[in-house]
Order: structure tokens, then sequence, then C-alpha cells
């Protein structure tokens, strides 16, 4: 039996290539490889009649060259505040085993490198978002400013973490990672944020 699912919420990225970033047009990262780290918080959601209000998730992957040839290595970093089924609920969803727009993602994965509950601390503040996965790695971006003061955006990009919102183009002061074998630092690359709406059913 099938549970239909919704996630509504905010997110952000933060990853290697320079600003902004070419992977979202299909085109090879900055440095060859891509190494990001992809934050999530959900100020509404269920799956089922399971409640997802206010949790956080990461996913950190590595590409060894255009995203789109997938191939990725990947890691899932679940809200340590979630009980059990909160946690199943999402390994589901963001591990792409429900469906929608997370399963298209899914299928670039090569090799899942783990799933970990963790403490995550995940804070926006105007232009300004950060995350801190317990002791596995942290980033913070801000927004690039643009004519008029305003934020700068890219629209229907082909490969979007949240499809249907503009990506509002940032830059990392900081993001580094260091578990599963992965260990990266950068600053002054790129940055992306904007709301996020997931939906689909997928397995009980």
């Amino acid at each position: 039996m099938e549970k239909t699912w919704k996630i509504d919420g905010t997110y952000f990225e933060a990853c290697n290539c320079i600003v902004a970033c070419p992977c979202v047009f299909l085109s090879p990262p900055t440095d060859g490889e891509c190494d990001a780290l992809i934050a999530w918080h959900i100020n509404k959601g269920s799956f089922g009649e399971i409640a997802l209000d206010d949790l956080n998730a990461a996913l950190v992957i590595h590409a060894p060259g255009n995203l789109i040839e997938g191939n990725w290595e990947a890691a899932l970093y679940l809200d340590e505040r979630a009980d059990d089924p909160q946690r199943e609920a999402l390994g589901k969803i963001l591990g792409g085993q429900a469906g929608g727009h997370p399963a298209h993602v899914a299928q670039l994965i090569g090799e899942v490198l783990g799933v970990t509950s963790a403490p995550i601390d995940y804070r926006a503040e105007g232009r300004k978002r950060s995350i801190r996965v317990g002791g596995y790695g942290e980033a913070a971006i801000e927004g690039i400013t643009g004519d008029n003061d305003k934020e700068v955006t890219i629209e229907n990009h082909p490969l979007a973490v949240a499809p249907g919102f503009p990506a509002v183009v940032a830059k990392s002061s900081h993001a580094h990672f260091d578990d599963h074998g992965l260990s990266w630092q950068v600053s002054d690359r790129n940055g992306f944020y904007s709301p996020f709406s997931y939906y689909g059913s997928g397995p009980a």
C-alpha cells in the first residue's frame, strides 16, 4: 500500500564551482568534479499520517564529472530529532524510494555511502543561509546583490534541486565536509537557495 506525501520548506546548497555554477545548465563542473552540500528545512510536511514539520536533512554528493552523467557518491544525513517513523519516512523521500522529484535525482547516484542520524542546525536570515551537520560538515552562503539591490536569480534551469522556483545565486564564505572517505573545503564558491516543494506517493 502506497502513502501520499508532501514536504515544503527552504533549501540551499554550496559547491566547489565558481559562481554561478555551470552544472545547472548541464555543463561540466568548474573543476571537472563536483563536491556539494545540499540542505533542507521542512516547514510543513507529511508522509501519510506521519508529520515531518520542522525537520532538517542534508545530502552530500561527489560527482566525478558532468552531473547529468551520474555515477555520484552520496551520503544522506537526517535530523536526530526525528523519531523512528519520521526518520524512515524522510529516508524514503530523500533517498528517492517514494517517488517525486527526489526519485529523479536518485537515478544519478551510483553509490550510497551511508544514511546517518545527526544533529543538524539549519539557519536562514535574510540572504544568509548556514548549516552544521554534526561533526561532519558545515556551510554558510550569502545571496549576491544584483541590480537595484535585488537578488540575482536563475529560472527554469534544467538541473534543479527545487524545480518550479527561481534559484537565488549566492557565494559561500566557507563550506567543508569530512566523512565516508570524502574530504573537501572551499570558500568564495557557488551557492544557491530557494523554497522547495516535493510531493509524490511511495511504499508505506
